[in-house]
């Protein structure tokens, strides 16, 4: 899935299919293949978005700043001194308050996008994942 409020661009997730709370509520199967598709998904998005680096990210839990209750794994493609320190893109993740800045490459608030704008972003990016993971994409 692309994300409503990315952070950087490419940012995806990877949901688990079945509705799940917390990490600990999957069983080992979906948990292998919740990551065997975070992994397979990250190499496409890594190559797309001429990425240096991946940040994974599990919010687990709403004191971890979980906002959905739903197992997902956050993708952030990466490049060297997107952010001024390394680890905002954490507290960026946590923030619910648009007025918020982003990425320093970025210059802009980190706004919601529509529902359009993010079929188009999902199509133009299903391409890259059609022939590669073991599951059909939906």
């Amino acid at each position: 899935m692309v994300n409503h409020k990315p952070i950087v661009p490419g940012h995806c997730l990877v949901v688990s299919r079945r509705v799940a709370a917390r990490v600990s509520d999957l069983n080992p199967s979906e948990l292998s293949d919740l990551w065997t598709v975070a992994c397979l998904v990250s190499k496409h998005l890594e190559r797309h978005f001429k990425a240096e680096a991946l940040t994974f990210a599990i919010q687990d839990g709403s004191a971890a700043g979980q906002t959905v209750p739903h197992v997902h794994i956050h993708i952030l493609p990466r490049r060297n001194g997107d952010f001024e320190v390394n680890d905002l893109v954490y507290e960026e993740l946590n923030k619910e308050d648009l007025s918020r800045t982003v990425p320093v490459d970025a210059k802009k608030n980190r706004e919601p996008r529509s529902s359009h704008e993010m079929a188009e972003e999902a199509s133009a990016l299903r391409i890259l994942f059609e022939d590669s993971l073991p599951i059909p994409v939906e």
